[in-house]
Parts: structure tokens; sequence; C-alpha cells
């Protein structure tokens, strides 16, 4: 099983080229960065997981220009967000981020894609948030039709673009209906998000990876009914705070990756957590 990590990178805590390099170092498979543009003070939504909103939230570093540092300074490590906020970005630009960084880093992004839970940080971006999973599917093809080896047009209910010469490329090759990096839908369980990972993606990104032996079985069936090979699902559980037991668990359920958690702090107790995880690398 491949362990890899996720973290709020700040200003505050290690750098992401210190982490990247300890990380390859010590044999862990990838590095994930989460997403905030920003959070508004006059916040009306409440925290996902109870309580006040965690200090990181409102000082996250970009993702791609933190991954950007980490892939100079590595030439195996992973690299993925986790996860990107599609209906926040303008998606022609976002398609140039995304494909520079695969380029560059020699096909080793993976795009952990999301819809959010902050109702005011998405609306300062102008997302209705009623429609937001309509709007990351319709950008998701507006990246693809960029992607295509031959200039395609995309005319959809959100955006357009003409047929156009976009270079770079991403390096990894389309996988069915997935064209672009390795794809990884975040969000809870349940059809609509299930239908979405078998149209356009390669797998689910389960946060903190809670009840998978009833939806893993529900994902496969909607993922054959699609016409999707099964062997090509791919299932991460993310943001895990891991136990021998636990992994065992999912290598039982066939899952081949999991994101274990670090905490938002500095160099000394960052390295600190690697040193507790290295028995499951």
């Amino acid at each position: 099983m491949r362990i890899a990590v996720t973290i709020f990178l700040t200003d505050e805590t290690i750098t992401p080229v210190r982490l990247a390099r300890e990380l390859e170092q010590r044999g862990f498979a990838g590095l994930y960065l989460p997403e905030h543009t920003h959070i508004p003070v006059e916040r009306t939504t409440p925290y996902p997981a109870g309580g006040d909103l965690p200090r990181e939230y409102g000082r996250t570093l970009d993702p791609f220009v933190a991954l950007g540092q980490a892939a100079a300074v590595t030439e195996r490590l992973g690299l993925g967000t986790g996860i990107t906020l599609v209906a926040q970005h303008d998606p022609i630009d976002l398609a140039k981020q995304i494909a520079t960084l695969d380029h560059l880093s020699g096909g080793r992004f993976t795009l952990g894609l999301g819809f959010g839970w902050n109702v005011e940080e998405a609306d300062d971006h102008g997302v209705r948030w009623g429609t937001r999973r309509e709007l990351v599917r319709d950008r998701m093809a507006l990246m693809r039709a960029l992607w295509s080896e031959e200039p395609i047009a995309h005319q959809g209910e959100f955006g357009a673009v003409r047929a156009s010469f976009a270079h770079p490329k991403p390096v990894q090759q389309p996988r069915g209906p997935v064209t672009g990096p390795r794809t990884l839908v975040g969000g809870a369980a349940g059809p609509k998000l299930f239908a979405h990972i078998a149209e356009y993606a390669d797998g689910w990104l389960p946060i903190g990876g809670r009840g998978l032996t009833e939806s893993v079985p529900r994902l496969r069936e909607t993922w054959t009914d699609a016409g999707r090979d099964p062997a090509t699902l791919q299932i991460v559980p993310y943001a895990v705070t891991p136990t021998p037991g636990k992994l065992t668990h999912y290598a039982d359920l066939g899952i081949e990756e999991v994101v274990v958690q670090l905490p938002p702090e500095g160099e000394r107790e960052v390295l600190h957590k690697l040193d507790e995880y290295a028995e499951y690398v």
C-alpha cells in the first residue's frame, strides 16, 4: 500500500521544499495539498467538523505554487491537490496550471477536486451554490477539451471555449473518458457523486475514510454500469489517521493508496509525525 500525506501548508508551517525532500527520502508516495483562496470573516457556514474553524484554513498557501516548489526538488514524489475547488477557478487558466505542473513534474500530478463547503467563499467567486456540482462537471469537460491532442471546442451550460492550441499537454495519457492527469473526486458517498466519478474521473477521494465497507460496493456498481473497467477504479481514503487495523481493512477492500494527515505545524513537529508514520511506509 502506498502512503501519501496531506497537510495545510501555511506561512507558519514547514516549507514545501523541506517537506517534499523529507517525504521522498523517507519513501512516502505523495504530497496532497488543500485549497482555500480566503475565508470571509462574516461567515455563517458551519465548519463541517464542528466547533471553531481552525486557524490554518485562512492561511493556506496556493497549492499549485507550493506543489511547483515540491516538484522542483524531487524526482519520484507524487503531487496532488486535496482538493482543488474547481468552481472557484477560471477553467481556461486552471487547465493551463494543471497541464504545466503535470508536464514539469513528468506526469506526477493528481487532480483531487471537490465542490466546497464554505458558501461565503464560493459566493465571492460568483458561484451559485445550488449549481456548483453541475458547474464543476461542465468545467471539467471544458478543461478536457483544452487537454485533447487535437483542438476541440466546448460549449456548455456554464462556459465555452473555441477549438484552441493549448500546450503543454498533460503527460498522462487518456484513460477511457478521462483526459488529463489522474483525477479523483472528493465528497460524501451518494448516487450523484458516484455518477460524476464514473463519468469524468479515475476514482474517489473519501475524506476520513469512514463507511467504506458499505459505499465501495455501491461505487463499483455505478462504475461498471457506466462501462468503466472495474480494475481501473481507484479509491484513495484521504486525511486519515492511520492504525494497523484501519490500513489492513482498506487493503481488504482492494485499496492501494492512503493519504494520512499531518499537523499544520513547524518543521520539528511535522518531522516527528513522519517518524511516527514511518512504520506504515
